[in-house]
């Protein structure tokens, strides 16, 4: 087995042995950097609808979002168990197993992806109406919505390959895969939409191409610098039980993604009866809000893969150890964006918009969900650690908990009985009710009681 630097200086990390603060941060950072690349060109696209198409483009591009991660959500799932697995297996030396899993991971995208787009473009319409999208963006959201569903094996290709890499220790790669596709994306959108007039067609013709470009590169690139794990699409290699592991993790919190998704179109259903204001400003303030969340998002898969190697190398004192340092750093991030939205949120809204209303509306959503931001960022943060170790059923509950059983109500809630200033207040709710029953779960230690995966014998 390859020591400790020579790993590093192929791009791996052996997490196993070092620093963990050192691991966790230097593992984040590309990841975090990746994250920006990609939530730019996710502003860049509601930047350039928002200013040159009009609000109702602004809208339609927000109303996708949710419908198209609810459909790539499962793969989204398989690729975080594939990580999972993958870690383990790495973790523990085991590199016949690691390169049965990604053959397996494969298998099952290309089995799965064509299935998963058609359905996807049959359902556009009923989700729309679901969704009571107001009459002037109804036909753009439904442009925008069938092209990029046209597309998704990029994006979901994207996704698998990003999960591969993250288990073997390697989050530099997926960074270049998605600088790639930023700067495509934000090209795309310039000559598509400002040159070419296509309106929101232009914006989602320019996400399918880079994202597909990005995940065809990936493929290439994976191939020539780690042959030990080359991908062959059309091979068809497939391992039963290496596929119930990886389902194991990976369908749950693919699950989980997708009834978020559905909670999320709950909400946007019930913003949306408030105008189309509400409905771009919401929008706006999910990017914001997104972009706020990079941090956090990418110490949670830098946390689920460093204690998924160190889970499989039987080092409990070192998962410890990360967790602390994670939920440390996340809550001090949280602080500190909740300061600085809280601040410039009215600016940072009229960058999208020209119309009062948009900045008017998106304040009250700012100012509802930072305050309590910080208990969102640890939850997600233990969850990404208990999925690391194996654990993926209760972190899908208490997501189902805080995102949807808790939250949806809520805000329906309030927005009857107080109007729709005070209906963001019930992302706060959920939040409170998640952090309570994860932190209670987690402090319990059952979640430890997986042990390695890479000792299962079947």
């Amino acid at each position: 087995m390859e020591n400790f630097m020579e790993r590093e200086d192929r791009g791996l990390r052996d997490m196993t042995v070092g620093s963990p603060a050192r691991h966790i941060f230097l593992f984040a950072l590309p990841l975090l950097l990746g994250s920006f690349l990609q939530q730019l060109y996710n502003m860049v696209d509601s930047w350039v609808v928002g200013n040159y198409v009009g609000d109702a483009a602004l809208a339609a591009v927000g109303i996708g979002y949710p419908v198209i991660f609810m459909f790539i959500s499962l793969f989204m799932g398989i690729a975080n168990g594939g990580t999972v697995v993958i870690s383990q297996y790495y973790g523990a030396g085991k590199m016949d197993r690691v390169r049965d899993a990604v053959d397996t991971i494969y298998a099952t995208f290309m089995v799965s992806a064509v299935p998963v787009t058609v359905l996807a473009l049959l359902l556009v319409k009923p989700l729309l109406f679901l969704l009571r999208v107001d009459e002037a963006a109804y036909h753009e959201a439904w442009v925008y919505m069938m092209i990029v569903c046209a597309g998704l094996a990029g994006t979901i290709g994207y996704n698998i390959n990003a999960g591969i890499l993250n288990g073997i220790g390697n989050s530099r790669t997926t960074l270049l895969f998605l600088a790639i596709s930023a700067v495509l994306n934000i090209i795309l959108d310039l000559t598509l939409v400002l040159s070419a007039g296509m309106g929101v067609a232009g914006v989602a013709l320019g996400t399918i191409v880079s994202q597909t470009f990005s995940w065809l590169f990936g493929l290439f690139y994976i191939n020539r610098k780690y042959p030990q794990i080359a991908i062959h699409p059309f091979c068809f290699r497939f391992d039963r039980a290496l596929f119930r592991q990886v389902l194991g993790i990976g369908l749950p919190a693919g699950l989980q993604m997708s009834l978020v998704s559905l909670g999320m179109m709950a909400v946007m259903s019930k913003v949306n009866t408030f105008g189309k204001a509400y409905t771009a400003a919401y929008n706006v303030g999910n990017k914001l809000d997104s972009m706020a969340f990079l941090v956090v998002q990418a110490l949670t898969n830098s946390i689920t893969a460093f204690v998924g190697q160190n889970t499989g190398a039987k080092k409990p004192d070192r998962v410890q150890t990360g967790i602390r340092i994670s939920v440390t750093a996340t809550v001090v991030w949280c602080l500190v964006m909740t300061a600085v939205l809280l601040t410039a949120s009215n600016a940072l809204f009229h960058l999208f918009s020209p119309e009062a209303a948009v900045a008017e509306a998106g304040g009250y959503y700012i100012r509802a969900i930072m305050p309590p931001y910080v208990l969102f960022g640890t939850m997600y943060i233990l969850n990404g650690a208990m999925r690391g170790a194996g654990e993926s059923v209760f972190p899908m509950a208490t997501t189902i908990l805080s995102m949807i059983v808790m939250r949806v109500p809520a805000v329906y809630y309030l927005a009857d009985r107080f109007g729709p200033e005070q209906m963001f207040y019930g992302f706060g709710i959920g939040w409170v009710g998640g952090l309570i029953l994860c932190t209670a779960y987690y402090f319990s230690g059952r979640w430890k009681r997986r042990g390695s995966l890479a000792e299962e014998t079947f």
